[in-house]
């Protein structure tokens, strides 16, 4: 028995909630920056504070992955999250823009970014678990339709609000401007109300029903992942392994380079952290409890479809340009084309508000190609379409060291906008055909990880790099990072597309 094809308006119902994902996420990618440096943060270690994001959907997403996979209630089976997820990160968007003290603004990212991945991760899942096979790519793409429409307006809004209506976008030395502040309450506000329609909205099928339809590919997913055991053993030998890797790391750093850069320290730790969980793994399984929550994450980890992880190395590479884009597309723009690095000048904001504008119009472009996308890809195929959208945005990345007049920055942004659209499609739609339908969520939440780990990579070793190597100039992050874009591109042509 196969699921019944849903229609148009259903797809853009049960997608609707990514609207006020993208606001919060939008807001957090063209703002946090900004607030950090209005501050007092150094150039150097804002992506420091900036790894808030990538280490809480580290933890969170294959946590809610895992448990969403196994929740059913008057809600349904991911909605709970949708709705949980939701008010919290509402609560974290108003609160933010208001933080005294910049410990107080880097603490406040993590709280609304763990918020942010609690509805997240679901909706990834939710395509998986409603949509048949010749969907997926219009359910994941219609995702990328919301994000980019979400983005455009939220990443507009200090511009608008200040041209638009005249609400002040400068304020005192230590403080956050108005234009910034409103914002981030009309995000609030939205992240909710598009998540309450996708909820209301939306039916989900009962594990009886969903396993009904995907009888065959029930027993492929039992033959598949259900389960070889990982041996004690095994992860008694790798925790040791990455736990020495970790370890020894942070020793040489500290004593032997005599290096202060705590971004690289977090490289080490997370590395040492990894370890011991599979050490505890390892005592756990021992027992023969194989069903424990860490054990089964950490299994799954270990046998995931080859598909899964050809992907994973694309999406190191995407993410790490993308995350290298958001850090330091202000101050790169504000350095090295408006000349300034003084938070508390006329100048500096006006190339602040105009990233806001850039990332607009990137995320706009990125939600009229997510249906051309769809359209290239029944001429050609995916992996074409992910392969010439990712160079074409590498190179668009790289275009803004030779760009001097800020307005023709946007039409580097129309290439950024491709390779966004399709990033936050083409992965999703050959992934899905590769997974067990049994553990749709929690595989969903460990591909997360390869896009994280990327994120907290490029967060770990580009302060050190603008520090050291770069005199201090972020242009050359963003160089790096479309580099980083090309070669993940080249990448997509060893994916197996089984689906």
């Amino acid at each position: 028995m196969k699921k019944p094809q849903l229609s148009f308006w259903q797809i853009w119902n049960m997608s609707f909630g990514f609207l006020g994902i993208q606001f919060g996420f939008a807001l957090q990618n063209a703002n946090v920056s900004r607030i950090f440096e209005t501050l007092g943060a150094k150039i150097e270690t804002i992506p420091l504070l900036w790894i808030a994001a990538p280490v809480t959907g580290l933890i969170v997403q294959p946590i809610v992955g895992h448990f969403s996979d196994k929740t059913w209630n008057r809600l349904g089976r991911r909605r709970p999250y949708f709705l949980v997820g939701a008010v919290l990160a509402s609560l974290s968007l108003f609160i933010m823009p208001n933080s005294p003290a910049l410990w107080i603004a880097a603490g406040m990212l993590w709280i609304m970014d763990a918020s942010i991945n609690i509805s997240m991760e679901p909706f990834r899942a939710f395509v998986g678990d409603m949509l048949p096979s010749e969907q997926r790519t219009l359910g994941f793409s219609m995702q990328s339709f919301f994000i980019g429409t979400g983005a455009v307006i939220a990443s507009a809004l200090p511009y608008v609000l200040t041209n638009w209506f005249g609400i002040t976008n400068t304020a005192p030395e230590g403080e956050i401007p108005l234009s910034v502040k409103y914002s981030f309450y009309i995000g609030g506000t939205v992240f909710l109300l598009a998540v309450l329609w996708t909820v209301i909205s939306s039916k989900e099928y009962s594990p009886e029903e969903l396993k009904a339809f995907s009888q065959s590919e029930e027993e492929k997913s039992k033959s598949s992942s259900n389960q070889i055991k990982i041996s004690d053993k095994k992860f008694l030998k790798f925790g040791l392994i990455w736990s020495l890797i970790g370890l020894l790391g942070s020793i040489v750093l500290h004593y032997l380079f005599k290096e202060d850069d705590f971004g690289l320290y977090v490289l080490f730790v997370g590395s040492l952290i990894f370890g011991l969980l599979q050490i505890i793994s390892s005592f756990i399984s021992k027992t023969g409890n194989y069903n424990n929550s860490l054990v089964s994450i950490l299994t799954d980890l270990y046998k995931m479809p080859k598909t899964m992880k050809q992907l994973a190395v694309v999406q190191f590479f995407s993410w790490f340009a993308l995350f290298a884009m958001w850090i330091y597309t202000t101050p790169a723009v504000t350095r090295h084309i408006y000349g300034t690095d003084d938070p508390t000048s006329q100048l500096y904001n006006q190339g602040a508000d105009w990233v806001g504008v850039l990332m607009s119009v990137y995320n706009g472009f990125a939600a009229v190609m997510a249906f051309f996308i769809i359209w290239l890809s029944k001429k050609t195929n995916r992996k074409f379409v992910h392969l010439l959208s990712l160079v074409i945005g590498g190179i668009s990345l790289i275009s803004f060291y030779f760009i001097k007049n800020p307005q023709l920055l946007l039409v580097s942004e129309l290439g950024i906008g491709l390779a966004w659209a399709s990033i936050l499609a083409m992965p999703y739609a050959i992934l899905t055909g590769s997974l067990p339908a049994e553990k749709m969520g929690v595989y969903m939440g460990i591909f997360n990880f390869f896009i994280v780990i990327p994120q907290i990579t490029a967060a770990a070793i580009l302060g050190f790099f603008v520090k050291n190597l770069f005199s201090g100039e972020a242009i050359y992050a963003l160089i790096l990072g479309g580099i980083s874009m090309i070669i993940g591109g080249l990448l997509v042509y060893f994916v197996e597309d089984k689906d």
